[in-house]
């Protein structure tokens, strides 16, 4: 007869796709060493996510209501994919209105341990403090990208922390303010995300967790060892569930010899402006090799269709796919056609999966915590090549774009 799991491990993770799917990863990890994990996720989006549970006996994923209130947002939005991109950070109202019902769920599940991100009042004396559990924060983000949004000072966004050098991550004169204006994102109630980072949840936490290995970023994940700190380690390469696979990918990725195609995935939560996804797609044409694009629809666009430039399907027909549809991410990124992988860099997903295949990757950070990854790819540990920005906005011109390539 099996034993009982000897720990029991609670997950509250910030309202967005590419958050839960590393906290499901991690759980999976987890799960393999017999411990129980229950994950609270927003109703209507726990569907999404159990093809990606491979051990429901042991990983519960819990349904949760939103609480809907006058907050700003649509009324039926749960996830950042559901709501514009200017008030994404008004979700962390919300969440701050079921701290009761998770209060309640922590009484009756009674677990060892609370992981959490955002949701910074998890760790209070009040909470999980009287009732004996441990709150650990873990972060989705990389190293380099945490470590500079809690040591840069106010106004200008210039580094103060000695393992953040300025001169290597700043190329662009707008980058320290872009970079500075993301950490004053509000999140709920008048804190900025940086103070809550700060002064709420890994002041209170008992220990930080970071996601990625101390071989890639090592003198960042040191800045961090000042308090408890757990690194996950290897890069985590999540089982692609066979029901996913796609006979027609394998077709189209066939018709190509072998280290021909370019790949191009900017995952499920970015919506690029018109100007940006009309760019990138024309420096993928003037490239002149087959290419899979994998966006959402440009904003202010329901489609990919509707946005593509004057007469780029045509032009590119038999050559190059743009979809706006879920793509079979990590067997593209196998396939022996696929030369070259253009990325945002975001870390919990897609640039981690990049990083153990063969395929070269072209970088495209548009945010303030891509831009750190893109860094540390391109400039420290050289496998990777970045294409340069020309304003804050992160335009790029086709023919950067195709020169690169």
């Amino acid at each position: 007869m099996a034993s009982s799991p000897s720990l029991h491990i609670a997950i509250l993770q910030w309202f967005a796709k590419e958050h839960i799917s590393p906290f499901l990863q991690l759980s999976n990890s987890l799960a393999e060493r017999g411990l129980k994990i229950s994950i609270f996720i927003p109703k209507h989006t726990h569907a999404y996510f159990q093809h990606l549970n491979h051990h429901p006996h042991l990983i519960s994923l819990i349904p949760i209501c939103v609480p809907q209130n006058d907050h700003g947002i649509p009324h039926v939005a749960e996830v950042t994919p559901e709501v514009p991109s200017s008030t994404v950070s008004l979700l962390m109202t919300p969440m701050l209105l079921y701290e009761k019902d998770i209060e309640i769920h922590l009484l009756e599940l009674k677990p060892n341990i609370v992981l959490l991100d955002h949701a910074y009042w998890v760790p209070k004396p009040r909470l999980t403090q009287c009732l004996g559990i441990k709150s650990l924060v873990y972060y989705v983000i990389s190293s380099s990208s945490l470590t500079y949004e809690l040591s840069y000072s106010y106004p200008l966004g210039i580094s103060k922390g000695y393992y953040c050098n300025t001169t290597e991550h700043h190329r662009l004169l707008h980058e320290p303010k872009l970079l500075a204006e993301s950490g004053k994102v509000g999140h709920g109630k008048g804190i900025v995300r940086t103070e809550r980072c700060t002064k709420s949840t890994l002041t209170q936490s008992y220990a930080t967790g970071l996601k990625g290995c101390a071989v890639i970023e090592e003198a960042y994940v040191d800045y961090h060892r000042r308090r408890h700190v757990l690194v996950e380690g290897h890069v985590n390469v999540p089982k692609e569930a066979t029901c996913l696979f796609d006979e027609s990918w394998a077709k189209w990725l066939g018709n190509f010899e072998a280290g021909r195609v370019v790949y191009c995935s900017f995952g499920s939560e970015c919506r690029l402006e018109a100007c940006q996804f009309q760019e990138l797609l024309l420096g993928l044409e003037l490239s002149g090799m087959p290419f899979v694009a994998a966006l959402r629809p440009p904003k202010g666009f329901e489609c990919v269709e509707s946005a593509l430039p004057k007469g780029f399907k045509e032009r590119v027909e038999g050559r190059g796919v743009v979809s706006g549809g879920y793509v079979p991410h990590r067997f593209i990124l196998e396939h022996s056609s696929v030369k070259c992988f253009v990325t945002l860099c975001g870390y919990s997903g897609s640039l981690s999966q990049a990083l153990v295949n063969k395929c070269e990757l072209l970088l495209l950070p548009n945010h303030g915590e891509m831009v750190f990854n893109a860094r540390v790819i391109g400039n420290t540990l050289k496998v990777g090549v970045e294409v340069e920005k020309l304003t804050i906005k992160m335009v790029s011109l086709p023919k950067k774009v195709c020169a690169r390539l």
